[in-house]
């Protein structure tokens, strides 16, 4: 039955695009947000087309009929009406590649400008071969699973899920623009190879470190100069949290106010991981390690190699670990775990009656690590970088290992395993009741007894 005025009058949008046809492909899609357009299907040359007549209620019902009537006239003669008439789109400009050449303009200035050229290389590399020259309408699921299967063949599951999220956005943004009615992204979720579960890095239990540090502190290798480098950049990494490319390629120019209350160490956008600089509040035994480096290592590198030229090798460090006995155990990567789990489980009593709140925020402790902020909003925020809490937190890290009181942490924990059974007197076991008091049960020695073996392995 073919559309009523009312029809097209009374049409509500919903939460997806939605059509009301008409008769001889036409019909009116209606966008979410409440634009309604004309579109007549049509195959020209094997290839399913689509034409656009204009909005409604700009062109009514009876004008889009005698377009789509002129169009239907073209094709009888053997023309394309779409280039014809030149009413709409050429195919060209309705390209998968095209449309997300305007996608990618449309977004760039918000986007981190290293994060921006990765977006669009992976589009160069994975997408654009596969759907790039076809018309955005004419892309269907299985064409984009493809695509996916190609980048999933090579063991890129990351890339596949990225590129896909791509692939939606400039979808929603064909969408958007009247291009597209449908994102055929949207049914694949099921359809992608499952990741497989992530393997951390190994890293010792913190009741271990002491006697780690106590073996590196006496680590020998060739040579007194070669022992002390290798020394001092594990020190290095496990003082400042970060990454092993990061810590090997660290130059002397990047770091500020040694001699200072403040210091700095600055590295450069190009050499992160996420693409933007990164500002690493140093503790003083961080700062004296870089200073003695400073001073006494030539070279421009902090950290230089066998040839003075060039960095610490990459493999130095972890090779360190393993004649040191570590092999399996401690990577230099994993000290970036180990620091965090010390960070993230460190509370404070606050308030009467008191409670537990983190002693360190948690933004502190990802930006510290130089992880992505997946919220860009909230990533724009931290430009502030919380460079003070940081800086307290590096450097009650710094004084933990120092100190090596892993006893007074286990206490600690031990307190708060306590607190959360309901424990006020350390002395006497309770119990928490299902009416909200507290009495004495002999079943709470177990839950302890747990308690303590938990803290102990930690």
């Amino acid at each position: 039955m073919p559309l009523t005025e009312t029809q097209a009058r009374n049409a509500k949008p919903n939460d997806r695009a939605y059509k009301l046809f008409d008769s001889e492909g036409l019909f009116l899609l209606v966008q979410p947000n409440g634009t309604k357009l004309w579109r007549m299907k049509y195959r020209f040359a094997g290839k399913e087309k689509l034409l656009s007549f204009g909005a409604y209620p700009a062109v009514g019902i009876s004008a889009a009929r005698e377009k789509r009537f002129a169009a239907k006239a073209q094709l009888a003669q053997g023309e394309d009406p779409m280039r014809a008439k030149g009413e709409g789109e050429a195919d060209d400009e309705r390209t998968f590649e095209a449309v997300a050449k305007r996608w990618h303009a449309n977004r760039k200035s918000a986007l981190n400008p290293a994060h921006a050229e990765r977006v669009w290389s992976r589009m160069e590399r994975d997408v654009f071969p596969a759907i790039g020259q076809k018309v955005i309408h004419q892309i269907t699921p299985p064409d984009v699973l493809a695509m996916i299967r190609k980048i999933e063949k090579r063991g890129a599951l990351d890339i596949s899920r990225r590129a896909k999220q791509g692939v939606g956005q400039v979808f929603q943004f064909a969408i958007a623009c009247g291009l597209a009615s449908h994102d055929p992204t949207a049914n694949l979720r099921g359809a992608l190879k499952p990741r497989p579960r992530v393997q951390h890095m190994s890293r010792l239990p913190l009741s271990e470190l002491p006697t780690f540090l106590d073996k590196l502190r006496a680590y020998r290798e060739e040579g007194e100069r070669r022992s002390v480098i290798t020394r001092d950049a594990v020190m290095f990494a496990l003082l400042t949290w970060v990454r092993t490319k990061e810590l090997r390629f660290a130059t002397k120019t990047e770091f500020e106010g040694l001699d200072g209350p403040e210091p700095l160490w600055r590295i450069p956008a190009g050499r992160m991981k996420m693409g933007r600089e990164h500002l690493v509040p140093l503790p003083t035994q961080a700062a004296t390690i870089a200073r003695t480096m400073i001073g006494s290592a030539k070279g421009e590198f902090l950290f230089p190699g066998s040839h003075l030229e060039k960095p610490l090798s990459e493999n130095t460090m972890i090779y360190a670990l393993y004649r040191l006995g570590y092999h399996t155990r401690q990577t230099v990567h994993g000290f970036r775990g180990l620091a965090s789990t010390w960070a993230n489980e460190q509370l404070i009593e606050f308030g009467n009656p008191p409670v537990w709140i983190r002693r360190y925020h948690e933004d502190w402790v990802e930006l510290q690590l130089a992880h992505s902020e997946k919220n860009e909003v909230r990533g724009a925020y931290n430009a502030a970088e919380y460079l003070t809490p940081r800086r307290r937190m590096m450097q009650d890290w710094a004084d933990f290992l120092d100190v090596g009181s892993v006893v007074a942490i286990k206490r600690d924990r031990k307190r708060a395993a306590y607190r959360a059974l309901g424990v006020s007197n350390w002395s006497t076991s309770y119990l928490p009741s299902t009416t909200g008091t507290f009495h004495p049960s002999r079943s709470t020695n177990t839950a302890l007894r747990a308690a303590n073996i938990a803290c102990d392995n930690c």
